[in-house]
């Protein structure tokens, strides 16, 4: 019985053999993983890397070239503003203070400051003084730079310290495309990213995530979400350099989808932990100016044209 079944095994392997070339073909794959060398970190050493980080900067004072532009797939076009000069304050925990310059005169375009629960925003070209609260977002479509809070600007240019009371983070291995540098070819590269979920009032959510570059473990970008789970900022960080100890980038481009504006920051001069004073982060409103109340339920604003902001050209 054994023998026989046997033979039939042979039998059938001797009639199928030529066949098999017509069953099944090969073929080369080529390999589509970088050849960079990269660096490995455990997600303890990232989470203190975060806070470590945080920790050190009390204050920022920095020289900044600021580039803007509104429209996405929902306005069915994009349209750039001309980069202008500008400078931003820090002070922690949240006072902030950004004012851009008009383009060859250096008039101020605007001049923003927040302590991180309002905000005072002074637009001389249009003599126009807002004020609002960081919470309440206006959804201006006409004018969709008036949806821009001090909090967008001030939780990109700080990676927040993760709070162990209150917040959950995780640590996923992941992949991202990148140019090799020898090939100049879409390679995959590992990266990590630390997925930080939150406590608020209403019980779990997911804040953002932090994704970390293997080639030098700074992290290179930072996805911030609603509390319904939509992508609130998506901010990339490059050209990272030492300043007294502390890495810091020199390029921030921040995008908001929901509101469709992107804000870019290239730093051109920056101080850390360099004193800071009240004053500094003083906002008075000019003599005349059209007060606009963004929080109050009737205010009277003006809408304006298609958004341009004070002093910029297309």
């Amino acid at each position: 019985m054994y023998s026989r079944r046997w033979l039939r095994f042979l039998l059938a392997i001797v009639v199928l053999a030529p066949l098999s070339g017509c069953l099944f073909r090969s073929h080369k794959v080529e390999s589509r993983i970088t050849t960079t060398p990269l660096k490995q970190a455990t997600q303890a050493e990232l989470l203190d890397r975060i806070n470590s980080q945080a920790a050190k900067i009390r204050t920022l004072n920095a020289t900044v070239d600021i580039s803007t532009s509104v429209g996405g797939w929902s306005r069915g076009k994009i349209t750039q503003y001309q980069q202008i000069r500008g400078y931003i304050l820090v002070r922690k925990p949240q006072m902030l203070r950004m004012i851009g310059l008009l383009p060859i005169v250096r008039n101020r375009a605007f001049d923003m400051v927040s302590n991180g629960q309002s905000f005072e925003l002074s637009i001389p070209p249009k003599n126009r003084f807002i004020v609002g609260r960081n919470d309440i977002i206006t959804h201006s479509t006409q004018q969709p730079l008036e949806n821009l809070r001090p909090q967008h600007i001030l939780d990109a240019l700080l990676v927040q310290e993760i709070d162990p009371s209150r917040e959950i983070a995780v640590l996923e291995n992941s992949y991202e495309t990148v140019i090799d540098p020898k090939t100049k070819k879409e390679v995959q590269q590992p990266d990590y990213v630390i997925t930080v979920i939150h406590r608020g009032d209403a019980g779990w959510y997911l804040a953002r995530k932090i994704i970390f570059s293997r080639t030098d473990l700074d992290p290179h970008q930072q996805i911030v979400y609603d509390r319904n789970g939509y992508i609130a900022s998506d901010v990339r960080y490059s050209g990272f350099s030492d300043h007294a100890g502390i890495d810091f980038p020199n390029q921030i481009d921040i995008w908001r989808p929901q509101e469709e504006y992107a804000i870019n920051l290239t730093i051109q001069r920056l101080s850390i932990n360099q004193p800071l004073t009240d004053e500094q982060f003083a906002l008075q409103q000019p003599a005349g100016a059209q007060v606009v109340r963004l929080d109050a339920p009737n205010s009277t604003r003006n809408s304006g044209g298609d958004g341009d902001p004070p002093g910029r050209s297309r």
